[in-house]
């Protein structure tokens, strides 16, 4: 059997140490192959070769999560799915890969091997989006044209009618209940982003459904809203495991509209705009995390990137807040000239730290290996340069799994291995789903809050190399358990060991 190996050297670093826990995550988007595949029609083989080269760039510059779009627009990028595949990973909507895979069962796969959560993000509203060239007849703008509203040259649904919020929901539960993802992720398409010019054609529905209603805009809220709670209502009864997150536009209100808003400045908000009342679904508990996508420099006067940051920290009601972090806009060149200075998105990342929130995703995959104004070289070589375990959710899970059993070193031609059996499962049933392996000087005093004393995660059975020890150092090993959810049990250790004249010694 293989060993997890060694990922980094322990090193001794001043105070402060960096997070132990914290998200980290890139979008990877599919619509129009932004991200992947690179183009319509690979061949399936350079497609998962593909997805594993940008899994281990991302892997290596830090990063603990993925979010890949699985639905770009009424298709869809797995097998077992009531909509047709799509034209961005076969060259024609409705064309199944040939040979045959099941991309999403590859991708969660090769993202759990390497120690990734896989989250499957879906787009809510597009049944055809505006660069589309085909149009697969099993498309539902084709066989419910009755659901759809055509808005600026795309379809989208309606989410007025009963029916569509029922679809979208049983597209989602056939998700949770056939692949092993961690999380279901929403953007930030709800109802439309307005078009001058343009207008939702949506009379007849809130005729037949807005009674009671103060006005549309209200009804339009009042809908997405029941869309949100049946969703996470659904997922809950199915798999009470799986996170349920969202990430909308970053500004929910301006306070000159209430006095709960945000210290912002006109422009769009989502509750106004989108009629989406992201607070509302996390006050509520509906989400178990919010991603606002605050793509907005520190700079840029009406949406400061700090004041949007603490806003949403007050407003997190005991859920997790992951900043969207705007990576495409690093060296863009526009009128907010701050997005020139090479330390924006570094500062980004550390007043979010500094403030409390729980990580970062990125969007998006292009834009983080473009590395624009090297900001990845600080993720890589600061911000995410030790590891960092991923933020527990207690109202989920709050079980820690057992300690392993049976910690020994043997000598390894490459350094020494360290082996251990499972526990057995805990109270609540879950096993260990990977393992953290600390390493300490014997002078040090064992302390499992410091991620630079992590040598390395294990996701592959019980057994570690470690090949970053010297002849004639002593070092002290722990190993603790960790579960589906992140929640870490107690180590077992201590083992010392010191490796002299090619064999190993205890102390």
């Amino acid at each position: 059997m293989a060993s997890c190996q060694a990922q980094s050297s322990v090193s001794d670093l001043p105070d402060p140490p960096p997070p132990k826990r914290e998200f980290r995550a890139v979008w990877i988007a599919t619509v129009d192959n932004i991200d992947w595949p690179s183009r319509k029609n690979m061949e399936p083989g350079e497609q998962r070769q593909e997805f594993a080269e940008l899994l281990d760039f991302h892997r290596q510059n830090g990063i603990n999560s993925v979010f890949v779009q699985v639905r770009a627009a009424g298709d869809a990028f797995y097998a077992k799915s009531p909509e047709p595949w799509s034209e961005w990973l076969t060259g024609q909507q409705g064309r199944a890969p040939q040979p045959f895979y099941d991309p999403l069962e590859y991708m969660i796969e090769a993202s759990h091997q390497r120690g990734l959560e896989f989250h499957a993000w879906l787009n809510l509203n597009r049944l055809v989006h505006k660069s589309s060239t085909s149009v697969s007849t099993q498309n539902i703008s084709h066989t419910h044209p009755s659901w759809i509203l055509t808005y600026d040259g795309a379809k989208l649904f309606n989410f007025g009618l009963p029916e569509v919020r029922q679809f979208i929901t049983d597209l989602t539960v056939n998700i949770a209940k056939n692949y092993d993802i961690d999380g279901i992720h929403f953007d930030d398409y709800f109802y439309p982003y307005a078009v001058r010019g343009q207008t939702l054609q949506d009379d007849a529905t809130f005729k037949k459904y807005g009674e009671g209603f103060f006005n549309k805009a209200e009804w339009r809220r009042h809908n997405i809203d029941l869309l949100v709670k049946q969703i996470h209502d659904a997922l809950t009864e199915v798999n009470p495991r799986l996170k349920f997150g969202i990430s909308p536009f970053g500004v929910w209100r301006n306070r000159s509209s209430t006095p709960d808003g945000s210290n912002t400045y006109g422009g769009l908000a989502s509750y106004d705009d989108l009629f989406a009342d992201t607070r509302k679904w996390i006050k509520e508990g509906w989400i178990d995390y919010i991603a606002p996508q605050v793509y907005f420099s520190s700079g840029f006067n009406k949406v400061p990137y700090k004041n949007l940051v603490d806003w949403w920290m007050e407003n997190r009601f005991d859920r997790h807040l992951y900043i969207g972090q705007g990576a495409y806009r690093a060296g863009f060149k526009d009128q907010d000239k701050t997005w020139a200075n090479p330390r924006e998105i570094p500062s980004q990342v550390r007043y979010l730290r500094e403030q409390g929130a729980e990580g970062s995703i990125f969007f998006s995959s292009r834009s983080m290996r473009a590395n624009n104004l090297g900001f990845v070289d600080s993720l890589r070589q600061d911000f995410y340069r030790y590891p960092a375990l991923i933020p527990t959710m207690p109202w989920k899970d709050n079980t820690p799994p057992l300690a392993p059993q049976n910690l020994k070193g043997i000598l390894h031609p490459r350094g020494v291995e360290l082996l251990w059996e499972a526990p057995e499962p805990a109270q609540d049933g879950d096993r260990a789903w990977y393992y953290v392996i600390y390493r300490f000087d014997p002078d040090d005093t064992p302390t499992p809050r410091d991620p630079r004393r992590i040598v390395g995660m294990c996701h592959k059975g019980e057994r570690f190399l470690d090949t970053t020890i010297l002849p004639g150092r002593k070092y002290v090993y722990y190993v603790t358990a960790v579960d589906r959810l992140h929640n870490e049990g107690r180590p077992i250790g201590p083992l010392r060991i010191m490796m002299n004249d090619k064999r190993l010694e205890q102390f």
